[in-house]
Parts: C-alpha cells; sequence; structure tokens
C-alpha cells in the first residue's frame, strides 16, 4: 500500500513526486491509531513514531498526508454505501410504483367496462327487463361470496379449501382490483414517505390498504407483524388455539383475538380466526387472515362476554423479498366493526376506513421502520436504555392505560355503586399484582401500604377544539387541572385516610420540566419523563419534593387524519428501575368529525351537556374553509389510584371528586380554545378580534410610534382591526407584560406565543423574570427605570426562555411602555427580533 505525497506537503520543501511505500506492518499499526482515532494531532503522530519503531523512517508529514488520505478513502466509501442503498431503495420504490399505476390502469378499465354496462343496462330497461344472470359479468370485492361456498367441515381439508379461498380472496385485494381503493387523504406517495396508503371506496365494512418499504427480511417482518399485541395498541390478546401443517412449508393457525373498546361508551371486539401462512412461488411469502363463522363451514366458537363478535374479511401481508435487501409490503386490512353496537354518535369510528387506515394498517409500517431505525442506531439513548426499552416502556403505559379504560373482570376488575350520579364510573381491582405482575410498594419517599387500585373513568363529548390544541394544552400546562396534592399521593401509592385526602388544592406547586427520553421515527409519539417541581403537602412537616411522571404523548399533529391524541401518565420513582409498577392514567381524545359525513351540533353525551358553547365555528385544523362547521371530539378520562383496601368508600369519593373536578376544568379550557376565541386561517390561529385587543394594538403601535418616532407597522387605512391582523402576523415576537410588581404577560402575538410555547389561555401564568436568564434579569432591571422614564429601551441580543424549559436566542429587543388614550402607562411591550430556538 502507498500513500502519496499531496501537493501542499510539497510547497512546504518536500517533494511532491516521492512516494512513500508502506510495509503491510507499518500499514497495521497505523490503522490501528485510525480506529481509535482518525484525526490524530501532531503530537499524538509523533507519540506513534516513537511507539512503533517501524515507523521510524516515516517523516510525521508523511503520516499526515496518509491520515488524510485515509479519511478520504473512508468518506467515499461511506458515501459509496449511502448512494447504493439510495439507489436500490429509488429502484425498488419505482417497481412499486409502477405496479401501482398497473393496477389503476386495470381498475380504470374495469371501471370504464361497468360504466357501459350499465348504461347499456339502462338503455334497455325501458324495453326489456334487465337479465340478472348477466350480472356474474361485473365482479366487485364489495359482495360477500360466502353464501355460495359449499358446506365444509371442520376437518384439515376443510380448513385448507377456507384458506386457499383466503388466499385468492386477500391477493386480488392486495394486488388487484377486487376492492376500489381511493388515496388516504393527505398521504403522498415518495422514497421517504410511509408508502402508498388507499382506503376502500363503497365496500362492505370499513378496509384500508397500504404498499411500502421495509429494511428487513420477509420471514422477519411476518415474524413481528404476527405478533400484532408487539405493535397494535388496540390489541389486548391473540391466542393461538391450534396450528396444523399445510404444503410449500405452510401453516394454518386457528386464532382468538381481542381488541380494546378506545372509550367507555363502546363495548370491546374480539375475532375468531383462521391464519394461513405460505410460500407463493416467486418466493414471496405470504400471512392471510379471516374471521370463522358458521357461514364458511369451519369450526366456530361462542360468544365471549363482556365483547361483540366482529368479522374480519379477507386480510393480511404479502412480503417480497427485494434486490439487495429488505422487503417490498403489501397490507390489507378488512373488517366488519358490528357498529350497531355502539351509540349512534361513535358509529362513524366503525364505519370509517381512515380510522382503520391510521391505527392498524399505517400502525403496522410503521412499527417494521422503527425496528430498522433502531437496529441501525448503535447509539445508545436516554437514561442508558436502547430504544427497544424504551418503546417497552411506552407500550407497558399504553396498555395499562386501555386495560384500566376497559375494566375487564377477569383481570379482577369489578364496578361499585354510583353515589347517584353516573357520569363517572368507579372500578375496583382487589388483585393488582394478577394485573400488573408486580408489586404496588413503590414509595417516592412516603410510606404506602396499598394493596388495591381503583379507576374512576368517564366520556364526555367535546365541540369546536381541535383534539391537537386541546392535548398540547393539557400537556404543557398540567397545573389548569391537576391537583398536585393527589399527585404526590398517587405517586406515592396513595395512602388514603379521610384526612389526608384533600379536596382542594393546597399544595405548592414549583413549576414542571417535561424531559424527552425518545419519540418515534415520524414524531407521532413521544416519550418523556414529566419532572412536578417542589409538590408538597401544607398540612404535613414533610418538605416539598419533587415528583417524577412517566409519560406517552401522541397525536398532537392536527392534520393527521382519522388519529386520536392521548396523554398518558405514570408516577415514577427518581430512580426508577424496569420492573418498576406503572399505574397509568390519563386522557383520549377521539376526532370525530374527520371521519362523518354530516355533524349534529345539539347532540351531547354524558357530562357534555354542560358544555356551553356556539353550535358553530372554524375548524382549527386543516385548510381554512369559509363555511362554518362544528368539530367534535370524543374525549375518555382514566386515573387509577393506589389503596389499602378498607379506606375503598374513602377513595371512591375522593376520585368522584377529583375526575368531576378535571371535567370541569377541561370544559373550560376546551371553551377557551374554540374557534370562537382562537380561529383558524391557513393553519395559524386568527387575532382574537376582541374590542379590547383591537385596542390594545392602537396603544402598542402609537406608542411606539411615540417613543421612537418611527412606525412598528405600515400605516392602514382600513381601520383598527387591520392593524391588530397586521400586529397579530408579524414576524417578530410581541408580547405584553402588566406593570405589576410581578409583571406577567398580558397579550402576545402569533409569533410571540410561538416562541414562549404557550396559547393565550396560559399566556397569563407566565411571569416576565422566568423568561430571561441571568443575564437577561440584569440588563431588564438596569433598563426598567429607563423604559418608564424615557418610554423606550433597545436591549441586546441574548437568550430566554420559554414555557417549555427551551432556550430561545434573539438578535436584538425593543421594549417600550404603552400608554393608553389618555397618556397613562398601561403595559410594557417586548419585541424580540430575530428569535429562534437554540
Amino acid at each position: 500500500m502507498m500513500a502519496v505525497s499531496s501537493g501542499k506537503e510539497g510547497k512546504t520543501g518536500m517533494d511532491p513526486g516521492k512516494y512513500v511505500r508502506y510495509t503491510p506492518e507499518q500499514v497495521e499499526a497505523l490503522e490501528r491509531l485510525y480506529h481509535d482515532c482518525p484525526k490524530p494531532s501532531s503530537m499524538r503522530r509523533q507519540q506513534l513514531i516513537r511507539e512503533c519503531p517501524i515507523l521510524s523512517n516515516i517523516e510525521p508529514k508523511q503520516i499526515k498526508v496518509w491520515f488524510q488520505n485515509r479519511r478520504c478513502r473512508e468518506k467515499q466509501r461511506k458515501e459509496a454505501s449511502r448512494l447504493q442503498a439510495v439507489n436500490r431503495k429509488l429502484t425498488a420504490m419505482n417497481k412499486l410504483l409502477m405496479e401501482e399505476n398497473d393496477r389503476l390502469q386495470k381498475q380504470v378499465s374495469q371501471l370504464v367496462y361497468e360504466n357501459g354496462y350499465f348504461r347499456q343496462q339502462s338503455r334497455n330497461a325501458a324495453l326489456t327487463t334487465p337479465d340478472t344472470s348477466c350480472e356474474s359479468v361485473v365482479t366487485s370485492g364489495q359482495h360477500h361470496l360466502t353464501a355460495q361456498r359449499p358446506p365444509r367441515d371442520a376437518s384439515p381439508a376443510g380448513l385448507m379449501s377456507i384458506a386457499e379461498e383466503t388466499l385468492t380472496e386477500f391477493l386480488s385485494k392486495a394486488t388487484g382490483t377486487a376492492v376500489e381503493w381511493v388515496q388516504m387523504p393527505g398521504m403522498k406517495p415518495g422514497p421517504d414517505s410511509i408508502g402508498i396508503v388507499a382506503i376502500s371506496h363503497g365496500c362492505t365494512g370499513v378496509a384500508a390498504r397500504a404498499c411500502g418499504l421495509v429494511g428487513m427480511e420477509p420471514t422477519k417482518v411476518a415474524e413481528i407483524l404476527k405478533d400484532r399485541p408487539s405493535w397494535f395498541h388496540d390489541c389486548r390478546s391473540v391466542d393461538v388455539i391450534n396450528v396444523l401443517p399445510a404444503g410449500n412449508s405452510g401453516t394454518i393457525e386457528l386464532l382468538y383475538m381481542q381488541l380494546y373498546a378506545p372509550t367507555t361508551l363502546a363495548p370491546a371486539r374480539d375475532f375468531w380466526l383462521l391464519r394461513y401462512t405460505s410460500v407463493l412461488e416467486d418466493g414471496s411469502l405470504v400471512v392471510c387472515e379471516r374471521s370463522l363463522n358458521s357461514t364458511q363451514g369451519g369450526p366456530s366458537m361462542p360468544p365471549v362476554q363482556p365483547f361483540v363478535r366482529a368479522e374480519m374479511l379477507p386480510s393480511g401481508y404479502l412480503i417480497r423479498p427485494c434486490e439487495g435487501g429488505g422487503s417490498i409490503m403489501h397490507i390489507v386490512d378488512h373488517m366488519d366493526l358490528e357498529p350497531w353496537s355502539v351509540p349512534e354518535v361513535l358509529r362513524p369510528l366503525y364505519e370509517s376506513s381512515m380510522v382503520l387506515a391510521q391505527k392498524t394498517t399505517m400502525a403496522a409500517l410503521r412499527h417494521l421502520r422503527q425496528i430498522v431505525h433502531e437496529v441501525s442506531q448503535s447509539t445508545v439513548t436516554g437514561w442508558g436504555r436502547r430504544p427497544a426499552a424504551l418503546r417497552a416502556l411506552s407500550q407497558r403505559l399504553s396498555r395499562g392505560f386501555n386495560e384500566a379504560l376497559n375494566g375487564f373482570a377477569d383481570d379482577g376488575w369489578s364496578m361499585i355503586g354510583s353515589d347517584g350520579t353516573d357520569d363517572v364510573t368507579i372500578l375496583v381491582n382487589s388483585s393488582p399484582s394478577r394485573m400488573m405482575g408486580l408489586n404496588l410498594g413503590f414509595t417516592n419517599g412516603f410510606p404506602s401500604l396499598s394493596n388495591a387500585v381503583l379507576c374512576a373513568k368517564a366520556s364526555m363529548l367535546l365541540q369546536n377544539v381541535s383534539p391537537a390544541m386541546l392535548l398540547r394544552f393539557l400537556r404543557e400546562h398540567r397545573s389548569e387541572w391537576a391537583d398536585s396534592n393527589i399527585d404526590a399521593y398517587s405517586a406515592a401509592a396513595v395512602r388514603a385516610s379521610p384526612c389526608t385526602l384533600p379536596m382542594s388544592r393546597i399544595g405548592c406547586v414549583g413549576g414542571q420540566v417535561i424531559l424527552p427520553l425518545a419519540h418515534t421515527l415520524e414524531h407521532e409519539e413521544f416519550l418523556e419523563v414529566l419532572k412536578l417541581e417542589n409538590i408538597g403537602r401544607s398540612q404535613d412537616a414533610l418538605m416539598p419534593r419533587d415528583l417524577f411522571l412517566l409519560q406517552l404523548c401522541n397525536g398532537v399533529d392536527e392534520n393527521a387524519v382519522g388519529t386520536c391524541s392521548e396523554l398518558v401518565f405514570a408516577p415514577i420513582d427518581a430512580s426508577f428501575a424496569d420492573d418498576a409498577p406503572l399505574l397509568p392514567s390519563g386522557f383520549r381524545i377521539i376526532p370525530l368529525d374527520s371521519v362523518m359525513e354530516s355533524s349534529s351540533p345539539n347532540r351531547t353525551l354524558d357530562l357534555a351537556s354542560t358544555l356551553e358553547i356556539g353550535s358553530t365555528g372554524n375548524r382549527v385544523s386543516g385548510n381554512y374553509s369559509g363555511n362554518s362547521t362544528s368539530t367534535r371530539s370524543v374525549m375518555t378520562i382514566a386515573f387509577q389510584f393506589a389503596f389499602e383496601s378498607h379506606l375503598q368508600e374513602n377513595v371512591a369519593s375522593m376520585a368522584r371528586q377529583y375526575i368531576r373536578n378535571i371535567i370541569s376544568s377541561v370544559q373550560r379550557v376546551a371553551l377557551a380554545l374554540s374557534p370562537s376565541h382562537l380561529g383558524s386561517h391557513g393553519g395559524l390561529r386568527s387575532p382574537p378580534g376582541t374590542p379590547e385587543a383591537i385596542t390594545l394594538a392602537r396603544w402598542i403601535c402609537y406608542s411606539y410610534r411615540g417613543h421612537s418616532g418611527v412606525e412598528l407597522l405600515k400605516p392602514t387605512t382600513e381601520g383598527s382591526e387591520s392593524l391588530l391582523k397586521m400586529l397579530w402576523h408579524h414576524s417578530d415576537a410581541i408580547v405584553c407584560c402588566s406593570l405589576k410588581a410581578m409583571p406577567v404577560f398580558t397579550f402576545a402575538n402569533q409569533a410571540g406565543l410561538d416562541m414562549l410555547e404557550t396559547t393565550l389561555v396560559a399566556l397569563q401564568d407566565i411571569t416576565l423574570e422566568k423568561i430571561f436568564d441571568d443575564q437577561g434579569r440584569k440588563t431588564l432591571c438596569a433598563e426598567f427605570p429607563h423604559i418608564m422614564q424615557q418610554g423606550l429601551a433597545c436591549l441586546q441580543g441574548g437568550l430566554c426562555i420559554s414555557s417549555m424549559g427551551r432556550p430561545v436566542s434573539y438578535e436584538s429587543a425593543v421594549a417600550w411602555k404603552v400608554q393608553n388614550d389618555e397618556d397613562e402607562a398601561h403595559c410594557i411591550c417586548f419585541m424580540f427580533v430575530n428569535w429562534s430556538f437554540v
């Protein structure tokens, strides 16, 4: 191996044409150092020469050139490898898109044929009776063929017949035109997207289809997808009842599957399934499923209480090996979820293919992509845990919340009587160790003798509020709805007694800090630790202490169609261990407006009848629409409390009141966040068009001009409302604070809210001193008298802190005194120029 002196070295006196030939021993020594330190310093290279006599005939500058060449080769190798991977991915995606194009062309041809056929039928309708025998010419996946199937038994031959029929029908949906597929709204295929996602149009039940690339071998993909509880959060269990061998190394499995109910207003679902795994002639791996019932002639399973038996029509996974590694995925989910069994207002959730696509079909692809990403990332993430361990924590949180929300009797849950009002349901589990498989003896610094768990839950209908916006508020401003004392006692496994469970907020809360742990590849789910500072009990001698919650948050994207928003949390010890018990509580908000064809603004559920909001309002998410419509969503609340079993009555009374207080707080927040207060235009909130806001905008602009001699905004003749709109959409962050001894913020424009990471509702909870660092506070204290006397001051650039604890840098800031029409000081206004998150 040789290294060539560079031209740069030649300029220092070395012969640019001189070649240095290294021996294998010298190369080995240099490679060892390169792996330890790819870019050694001059002293380290000289040390290498001293430590390795075999390099004594090599000059340090020549060794420097060798390392330069070695780094260049490494960079070229990595870039070549990356480009090859991208090329393979693009080739596979191109193949997938071409196949999808062929399928769409076939679908178009079939639709044209059907259109011509029905036109001909309509022309002949007035002259002759239509020949119904010809209808068999037009085939469609929307019709059940089960009524024409010959009777079969539960023998291996009968099950094999059902399996082959399932395979044929599944492949016709996955690659053919058996179902009329339309593109999922908002989903655009591309090399970096999740894939090609489509939903059904006009077929029986609900159906979704997805095609995508996965960097994993087909057998591994099938193994992961078969383990449905590991990736499908709504799946409670999948029990394999029997396994039979089939041809081509295939298997036939009889399965019993249970799904959680998403709210307290609907029963859970279960399925009795046949799953067929086989390998096709082209090497593709197929896993397909369908429900078994008396119609198919296969073995049946009697209904299981309290589940409603749903039907899975032929569905599954077509996994094709991809050149260069990886797999091309075709996923089909087709179900009849028996919407008749739920209240009418919830039926769109069970009749929407978009919901099925988000919760099931896309979840499978996202899970596979997440695992591939984790395997490729060898670095260790927060707390020294690998991504798989963090993913397991999020699954435990989600599963624990679903278990509490559903309260199945076989998990030990039993309902206790109400207090005369049925708005809150109380369940008790006297054997939580059986439910959780763990001991509840964690204390977080408090004594605990808990041996039972109580769950209080309720559902309500919300109108005119964005689920994603409401969830973000609940996450960022816990003090608006939570009782710090009950948080503290929950963290201590709630040692309950009448004198230690306060009904009012008498504890002290110093604030909350969100510590990120992990997030999924597409940022649709976040796992974090919430630190509540200085939680204490004023009637105790105990000193205030910090409380830690493990928190799972998803569904914060307002543009995602058919997805729900969740905030689930559980108290943990400061020295949190992998086997620590979790008692998850939280909120689930399921949007109804995105899946409903029409809405009835006057329809209410449970506690929502007391929600006084207007019947109309602009949508908070998506594109602006001139039509005023009512957006609706169902919120489900479930909170768990550990307690001593002999204090059940006291804890139940506390829990009922606590949930009612939370409901009242949520209704108040939802009203404040409704479009009548915060509208939408192009995805941005509209300015609060109240007379007070319009007047304040005028005062801000006139005071700035009076103190500085220049216009803050371009003069307009359209009136004060236009002035407010211009101020609201100003690119720099503009915030106003009061003139009290402890100044708090009273107004901010859109950029100001974004910088502070808050809302207009929560803005008044933020004090001026909280957003500045130490240097900023010193500068502000020095300039504040000048602002009050002279009316205006220019501040140098620096850092401030958002309400979420994130540092924000700004190039400069201007502060001026805002005066009212009587020239009296009304507030102080700050404008942060060219701000950005650090």
